[in-house]
């Protein structure tokens, strides 16, 4: 974590301009209150296809209106490259989060997410290198691992593609590795980790499982295990991911340059695991829940049997240091869902 303090106090004193894509969307919306936070100019853009107006608002609670003044926001698409060119004037950095995510969203309509995070994600590099902004940091993921099981999973080693999200996540990978060698474009890919925490929605159909159950729990509905509960996930806390995305964008080791990076904390939680720590967090606050027994449904199709990142990589050359285990995001995020989540 030393190192993201020195650059957090840098960002501070040395304000600079960033376009943060996908910003009313999860990581989005966190990203941008940590860049008003400290100090620093934002452009960000969405087409509310995920995003909500609601995070934004949060996110001027939050800042408060001095710091707000400092953010500029374009209603756009990624699919349109005038949109893209737009708002990619005159920014130094671009962290790019738009896309389509879940996997079984992208098995029910495959075309809808090629077109976001395909064609949406070209259109970005693009205007990011036709702009001259200074570095193109995107969320890649750990799907693009695939049917690879071998634990932990390394950066260098990666499998075939198990769903049409994990194929559009690869081409991701391939485009920019074309820009950098190709137009000298300053690269770097974050393949994320089940991210969870704050302003992650539970009332998308296709939300992942950690809002799911908060939500189900808080609604006295059941929460399903999909399979036998015993697949493991390495969960991230948002956290981690905003110390990833300002790490990247920031780094002047050459070395670091133009290749992905594994963001996670580097252990391994079963789905049961989860819902233990779930419940037992939420029955603070509602005492009920603490009995509340999960249902179980088959197994999700596209879905892996274990995950678990090598982080080594990101340690070595970005001086990642995850900042918040599994417990401590959950401590960090149940209080904001009780608070705010509407039945």
């Amino acid at each position: 974590m030393a190192q993201f303090d020195n650059v957090r106090e840098s960002l501070v004193a040395s304000p600079r301009r960033w376009l943060v894509t996908g910003v009313a969307g999860f990581i989005g919306s966190n990203l941008l209150e940590f860049l008003l936070q400290h100090n620093q100019q934002v452009v960000g853009c969405d087409n509310f296809a995920t995003g909500l107006q609601r995070n934004l608002d949060q996110v001027r609670d939050c800042v408060g209106d001095g710091k707000w003044k400092k953010f500029a926001f374009h209603e756009s698409d990624i699919i349109q490259p005038k949109d893209c060119a737009k708002v990619c004037e005159g920014v130094d950095y671009v962290l790019h989060q738009a896309a389509l995510g879940s996997v079984p969203r992208s098995i029910a309509d495959p075309q809808r997410s090629n077109r976001a995070n395909i064609d949406g994600f070209l259109n970005m590099l693009v205007a990011a290198r036709d702009a001259k902004a200074k570095r193109f940091v995107y969320a890649s993921s750990g799907a693009v691992y695939g049917d690879h099981h071998v634990l932990p999973m390394r950066e260098d080693i990666v499998g075939k593609p198990l769903s049409p999200y994990a194929v559009t996540k690869c081409v991701n990978e391939l485009y920019a590795d074309v820009f950098s060698k190709t137009y000298g474009s300053e690269c770097i890919g974050l393949r994320y980790f089940n991210v969870f925490g704050r302003r992650q929605n539970a009332d998308n159909p296709y939300a992942s499982v950690f809002p799911t159950w908060v939500g189900n729990f808080l609604r006295e509905r059941p929460c399903v295990v999909n399979g036998d509960g015993a697949n493991t996930r390495d969960f991230c806390h948002v956290s981690n991911v905003i110390q990833a995305n300002v790490l990247a964008a920031t780094t002047d080791q050459g070395p670091a340059l133009n290749t992905v990076y594994n963001i996670a904390v580097g252990t391994q939680t079963s789905l049961l695991e989860l819902y233990a720590m779930i419940r037992d967090r939420l029955a603070k606050f509602r005492p009920e829940l603490g009995s509340v027994e999960p249902q179980f449904g088959p197994f999700r199709a596209g879905d892996i049997r274990h995950s678990q990142a090598d982080i080594s990589r990101a340690r070595l050359l970005l001086e990642y240091e995850p900042g918040a285990t599994v417990a401590q995001g959950l401590d960090e995020s149940i209080p904001w869902y009780v608070s705010t989540l509407r039945a």
